[in-house]
C-alpha cells in the first residue's frame, strides 16, 4: 500500500521530519493544517536543511467512511506496526510504520474525533533513551500548545510505539474535536509544525512567546490511554457538569449518565485532582466508554 504524501527536500544531511494527519478518519484539523503546509512549501519553499514528508490523511478508508476506523473495524492507532498482507487497516499501519522508521523526527496530529474534545496539548512517551526523550521534550515545547503531557512508553500498537522502537523522537498533538472544524486548531497546528521545524534548524523562523500553561510527566503504566479513563457504569446519555480545561478535585463529578427514562442518574467522579484534558461531547455513551480524562495536576488552593 502507498500513502498519499508530499515530500520536500533541501539536502540529505539534515533532519528527516514526518508529519501525519488523519490516522483516524473523523479528525479534521490535522488534515486542513497539513494541506496548508503543503501549499506553503509548494509555493515558496522555506526549507534550508533536511527534508519534510507530509501525509494529510493516513487512513483514507476511514476518512471516506466518516468514521474513526476503516471498514475492518480496527483502530489504526492500535494496529501498528501492521502487516503488508493483512486487512486494510493492517496494510495502512505497515505503510505508516515504514515512513516512521525512515524518519529522524515525527509529529502525529490528532483531535478527539466525533465523540470527544481534547484540550490543546502536545504529548510524548517517556522513553528510556535520554537523548530521544530530551529531543521529544524540546519538540513539544516548540510546538507551543497550552499543555504538555509525557506518559508511559509501554502502550503498544501506536504510531509512537513504532517510533519508540525505532529510536525516532516523536510527539503527538491533540486539539479539540467533536466532529467540528476549529479554525484556531488548524492555525495552531500550522504554526506548531513550523515552530518544530525551526527548532530542528530546518527553516529560519523566530519562535513565538510561550503559550504553555501546564507540563506534567506521568510514568505510571498505561498513562496516556485516554479511552479507558472514567468509564461509564451503564449505557445511556452522558451529561457533563464540567468543561474542557476545568480543574477538578478528586471525587468531583465529571457528569452523570442517565438511562433512557432519566430515572437512573449515575455520577462519574474524578479519580484524582487535576485538569480536564479530555471530555466526552457525544451524548450517547456505552458501558465502559470513557467520559473524560483528568491530567493529575494539583488544584490551586
Amino acid at each position: 500500500m502507498t500513502l498519499t504524501l508530499r515530500q520536500f527536500r533541501a539536502d540529505d544531511h539534515g533532519p528527516r521530519l514526518l508529519v501525519t494527519g488523519g490516522v483516524h478518519g473523523d479528525e479534521f484539523e490535522p488534515i486542513l493544517a497539513i494541506r496548508r503546509l503543503i501549499r506553503l512549501f509548494t509555493g515558496d519553499d522555506p526549507l534550508v536543511s533536511g527534508s519534510v514528508t507530509f501525509v494529510p490523511v493516513v487512513n483514507e478508508n476511514a476518512f471516506f467512511r466518516g468514521h474513526r476506523c476503516a471498514e475492518d473495524g480496527l483502530d489504526l492507532a492500535r494496529t501498528c506496526p501492521g502487516r503488508k498482507d493483512g486487512s486494510i487497516t493492517e496494510k495502512t499501519a505497515a505503510a505508516l510504520s515504514e515512513l516512521i522508521c525512515a524518519s529522524t523526527h515525527y509529529i502525529d496530529l490528532h483531535t478527539g474525533g466525533t465523540e470527544l474534545s481534547v484540550y490543546p496539548l502536545s504529548g510524548y512517551n517517556l522513553v528510556s533513551d535520554p537523548a530521544v526523550l530530551e529531543t521529544q521534550r524540546r519538540m513539544a515545547r516548540d510546538f507551543n500548545l497550552p499543555v504538555i503531557w509525557g506518559t508511559a512508553a509501554n502502550l503498544e500498537g501506536r504510531s509512537l510505539s513504532v517510533a519508540r522502537d525505532a529510536g525516532v523522537p516523536a510527539i503527538y498533538c491533540e486539539y479539540l474535536g467533536s466532529a467540528t472544524r476549529s479554525l484556531e486548531g488548524v492555525e495552531s497546528y500550522f504554526e506548531g509544525v513550523l515552530n518544530v521545524m525551526s527548532g530542528l534548524g530546518m527553516i529560519h523562523r523566530t519562535l513565538p512567546p510561550s503559550r504553555i500553561e501546564d507540563l506534567f510527566e506521568d510514568p505510571r503504566p498505561g498513562s496516556g490511554h485516554m479511552q479507558v479513563c472514567h468509564p461509564s457504569p451503564i449505557d445511556g446519555c452522558f451529561e457533563p457538569t464540567v468543561a474542557i480545561g476545568d480543574r477538578v478535585e478528586k471525587g468531583q463529578p465529571l457528569g452523570h449518565v442517565l438511562d433512557f427514562t432519566g430515572e437512573v442518574s449515575l455520577p462519574i467522579p474524578a479519580d484524582e485532582s487535576g485538569r480536564i484534558i479530555v471530555l466526552r461531547t457525544f451524548p450517547r455513551i456505552r458501558k465502559g466508554d470513557s467520559a473524560g480524562v483528568v491530567m493529575p495536576i494539583p488544584c490551586p488552593e
